[in-house]
């Protein structure tokens, strides 16, 4: 069982720095999670109801949206509890776009139109992973070259982290959603000769994962730019833990405090509060800072790079 380690956050307010004080005029805005917008489809996404409310923000006079952790998450549909820290949930990737550029067709989606009220996120997940593998199939037989090219780009410019998210995603697939820390031994530590294997057997999965970001970065920027275009800035959220289960523990274990078998030694959490009287166990793995520091903290920086991409602040 690893031991709980406490960390006390305060904060000394940004606004002692004059840098940050230019950079953060006085603004208002709304905090909302793109899940929680209305969604015909049974989960709020990246389509119009998206812009609509980007074009209310603009209206009432609010210059900036503050949307959580976009990634795709794992158990209890948590954004703090995200499969990876670079990638997007393909929940939220809006199903007529995939209509409009051909990768779906009209009557994909009739018959799917759902109320308004609580996520079913099993129903939904379920629904939009067929209508996904629908649409990289019909990406991969009829899209332009145009498109095509276009995504060729993207997996190569996020390859740093795209390549292993994908094989990692393929791989919980195949192992039935179970931790990387449950897999095979040789794929629990990454061996060489494993990973070249199974990117082989399952590069069929892995393009799939791969269309999927790909739709979202697409998505994504095109809100992004409508926003911005309307004098909203996007504000993004870097939790400085990340999930145990996800792409990035699994990718760089040197960088987190694992035992030999992939277990964390140490994990975060929270003393007594109001919120509970027995304290928060969080689970988070810890970093090893000496390798951080070793490595210029370049995982870091990759990360905050990526969050600069994808918001404004």
């Amino acid at each position: 069982m690893p031991s709980l380690q406490i960390y006390a956050c305060h904060k000394p307010s940004l606004w002692h720095n004059p840098a940050m004080r230019n950079f953060m005029q006085r603004a208002g805005g709304i905090l909302l999670h793109p899940s929680a917008l209305p969604g015909e489809h049974g989960i709020g996404d990246l389509g119009k109801q998206a812009r609509t409310f980007v074009d209310f923000l603009t209206a009432a006079g609010q210059s900036i949206w503050q949307i959580l952790p976009l990634g795709p998450t794992g158990y209890g549909n948590s954004p703090y509890n995200a499969l990876s820290a670079f990638a997007g949930n393909p929940l939220l990737i809006n199903l007529p776009q995939l209509v409009s550029c051909n990768d779906l067709k009209p009557e994909d989606l009739e018959g799917l139109e759902t109320a308004p009220g609580p996520i079913d996120f099993e129903r939904v997940s379920n629904m939009k992973s067929r209508l996904l593998a629908k649409a990289c199939r019909e990406f991969t037989n009829n899209a332009s070259s145009e498109r095509q090219q276009a995504f060729n780009n993207f997996c190569q410019q996020q390859a740093e982290w795209l390549d292993d998210f994908v094989l990692f995603m393929a791989l919980r697939e195949k192992f039935s959603g179970e931790s990387w820390v449950t897999w095979p031994a040789e794929l629990r530590n990454r061996e060489v000769a494993a990973l070249d294997h199974w990117r082989k057997e399952c590069a069929e999965s892995c393009y799939l994962y791969q269309y999927q970001q790909y739709i979202f970065a697409e998505q994504w920027t095109s809100l992004k730019n409508h926003a911005n275009d309307k004098g909203v800035r996007i504000f993004g959220d870097i939790p400085i833990f990340v999930a145990f289960d996800s792409a990035d523990v699994w990718a760089n274990q040197q960088l987190f405090k694992l035992d030999e078998q992939g277990q964390p030694t140490v994990v975060a959490g929270v003393p007594p509060d109001y919120f509970s009287a027995t304290g928060q166990r969080w689970g988070n793995p810890l970093y090893r800072w000496d390798r951080l520091i070793a490595s210029n903290f370049h995982w870091w920086l990759r990360r905050i790079n990526y969050q600069l991409e994808i918001s404004d602040i």
